[in-house]
């Protein structure tokens, strides 16, 4: 055998059985070319030595390098295997040929290895491979363990994904393809833990911490935003989007994760919520996290921590005044699964993190990973960042209108409406799942007054009752194109004849609150309404009136305010309504798919306009069904016409696969829908 202290490359032939070994991880999908295995869960090699091999004299230990120092732990063969520790057995030994089963430490450094073959009494050693490991879910011993198969499919195996956006009124899906198991967004999701702060200041430390799932949560939160260091995906909610990519453009986290590497690392434009969570959503199932994408509707960013959302408007519904404070149609995070032997029992499970760089934390732009639970029990103190997620799904909304004068008057006060119909995929299902009672107990109920009381929420005293009342009611759902039916009603409730005047006004609203400056419609009139009645008033918002969108994010923001003359009992009140894309039907055209072969599908739409559609494209991506994004032009649409748009590819893995579809013309931009193939192996 060899005699210095050298690896020595040519000395043995090593079989890793890369294809044995990942089907039993479940890395199979990544890579049959290479090792990636998970803690905790043994594997098998074997080496074939040209010079000869005595087990009676060769006394020999397995070593594993990792990290920037080279950082070496010697595993000693034993007579059984370790679950808590690394270690090795010896299954079979010829003269020649040495078989070996090992184990990892269920909490031991993710990331990269090295593993040799070393004389216990000499310095010899032989180079035996690399390999990549990863958390382990299907582990009892590692802190991500998930004990549901069906869950682990979804929550780590799952490469699609929906994600759900609109308001709480009008829930519309996406869906994503996450794509972690491409072979190389695993290297990818390596070089993002590798350019964060941490490991660039002491990498050495850094690594160490790389067993712990809140540290790698924590970290991929602040790295898949570029605020403050060589994040991945740059944020911006307004135009102009002409350097870089609209974020409603993405249809996956592949292409942007790509472009991050391919760049060196510089900041990928653009993302918005539901992009950062959805590459967010990539990473750490890549790494081995259970994690999902989850929606919060009616979503409160809390910027002074004081868990009241105060909103200024002037009498043309124009938001005003010094708060930052908003409320956005939908926000979106994530939650990641594991244990937290860091805060006291109980508090193990789903932590919500967030990439989206909304507040600091510790200096830097991230969020969690905080308890779900602790959320939901108040319990504030807990880390990380648990207040301001807090606030997210509970705090309290007070809308004032301001007059020229300089005066104000409080529309209302509302203790529910933030934190509604928090969304999620239903695990192994295309379907939405609510999971609001995971976060908040009922609104009213006395377990919400006593978490308020806790978190010491001050309940803001309602506006005074008024013998006026106003409210909008829009039948939904509304589809882009469309002519909006709003009706205005006033009610009087005194006993005498009210003479008022009605102000009404629409407006342009984008998803995280923001408000257009423009008035695309406006309505003023007088009216008389009879003692104890109510007085409807329909309104028509036209195309013609509206117009375009930007994106299937905007929406309307509608204000009426109704003036009397006696000011006290002055009524003002504002809605916010989406507007729905047309829907896409896709069809197969082949009877079945199969890996290598040209699949043909057909995408048809009706064109919800009375103009013609011009400057049409077509995208369609899928993991295992096209290489990055295929986009080409089409033919223009006739106005209300019925659109049919063909496309094929080959498919390249087998398996359920799904097609994702993104149509742009002029008038429309963003329309998605999404087909589920099943892809074969030709016999």
């Amino acid at each position: 055998m060899a005699t210095d202290g050298k690896c020595h490359l040519g000395k043995c032939q090593v079989d890793l059985q890369y294809a044995a070994n990942n089907k039993a991880h479940r890395t199979i999908e990544i890579s049959e070319k290479r090792l990636i295995i998970r803690r905790g869960q043994s594997f098998n090699i074997s080496v074939i030595f040209k010079d000869g091999f005595n087990p009676e004299t060769e006394r020999i230990e397995v070593a594993v390098t990792n990290g920037p120092k080279d950082t070496k732990t010697v595993i000693p063969f034993t007579e059984e295997l370790n679950e808590r520790r690394w270690s090795a057995v010896i299954s079979s030994v010829t003269k020649n040929e040495l078989c070996m089963t090992i184990s990892s430490s269920p909490r031991a450094i993710i990331g990269r290895y090295t593993l040799s073959l070393q004389h216990d009494y000499k310095d010899i050693s032989y180079f035996l491979g690399n390999f990549v490991l990863l958390f382990n879910p299907w582990c009892a011993g590692d802190e991500v363990y998930l004990s549901s198969d069906v869950q682990r499919k979804e929550y780590v195996l799952n490469e699609t994904g929906t994600i759900y956006y609109g308001g709480s009124d009008y829930i519309c899906e996406r869906d994503w393809n996450f794509g972690q198991f491409e072979e190389d967004i695993l290297d990818i999701c390596l070089n993002l833990l590798d350019n964060a702060p941490k490991y660039l200041r002491n990498s050495n430390r850094a690594n160490r911490r790389r067993c712990s799932p809140v540290y790698i949560a924590r970290t991929v939160s602040a790295m898949v935003n570029s605020a403050y260091d060589k994040g991945i995906l740059q944020g911006r909610w307004s135009s102009p989007y002409t350097d870089g990519v609209y974020p409603g453009k993405w249809n996956g986290s592949i292409a942007i994760l790509r472009q991050w590497q391919k760049s060196n690392f510089q900041p990928v434009r653009y993302g918005q919520c539901w992009v950062f969570a959805a590459v967010t959503c990539t990473v750490l199932r890549c790494l081995g996290i259970p994690t999902r994408a989850v929606t919060n509707f009616d979503s409160a960013h809390d910027t002074d921590g004081n868990l009241t959302i105060d909103n200024y408007f002037n009498v043309e519904g124009d938001g005003i005044g010094s708060s930052s404070d908003s409320v956005w149609n939908f926000h979106v995070w994530n939650e990641c699964w594991m244990v937290r032997n860091d805060l006291v029992p109980g508090y193990d499970g789903w932590q919500v993190v967030d990439a989206t760089p909304q507040e600091e934390s510790d200096d830097t732009f991230c969020c969690g990973p905080a308890s779900v639970k602790a959320i939901k029990d108040g319990e504030l103190d807990y880390m990380y960042d648990a207040p301001f997620v807090f606030a997210e799904v509970n705090a309290h909304c007070v809308n004032w209108l301001m007059f020229a004068d300089g005066t104000k008057m409080k529309m209302d006060v509302d203790v529910s409406n933030v934190g509604h119909c928090v969304s999620t995929k239903k695990c192994g299902k295309d379907v939405r799942e609510d999971i609001t009672h995971l976060y908040k107990y009922p609104d009213g109920s006395t377990e919400e007054a006593e978490i308020f009381k806790k978190a010491k929420i001050v309940i803001v005293a309602p506006a005074p009752p008024k013998t006026l009342k106003v409210s909008l009611k829009v039948n939904q759902p509304i589809y882009i194109g469309q002519t909006v039916s709003v009706s205005l009603v006033i009610s009087n409730k005194s006993s005498e004849e009210k003479v008022c005047t009605v102000n009404f006004w629409a407006k342009k609203r984008k998803y995280d609150g923001c408000v257009g400056k423009e008035t695309f419609k406006t309505f003023k009139k007088e009216i008389t309404i009879p003692s104890q009645e109510d007085k409807s008033i329909p309104l028509e918002l036209s195309y013609q009136d509206y117009g375009t969108f930007p994106d299937m994010y905007y929406g309307m923001r509608l204000i009426a305010y109704v003036t009397d003359k006696s000011p006290e009992n002055n009524v003002a009140v504002m809605k916010d309504i989406g507007l729905l894309n047309p829907a896409l039907t896709i069809k197969m055209l082949n009877f079945n798919a199969y890996v290598g072969e040209k699949v043909h599908v057909e995408i048809s739409f009706t064109n919800p306009f009375a103009l013609p559609l011009k400057k049409c494209f077509r995208t369609i991506e899928g993991n295992g069904l096209v290489d990055d994004q295929l986009t080409e032009k089409f033919e223009d649409v006739k106005p209300n016409a019925l659109a049919k748009v063909k496309c094929d590819f080959t498919p390249k893995k087998s398996g359920q696969r799904k097609l994702l579809v993104d149509i742009d013309c002029d008038l429309v931009q963003n329309v998605k829908g999404s087909l589920m193939i099943e892809v074969q192996k030709k016999k």
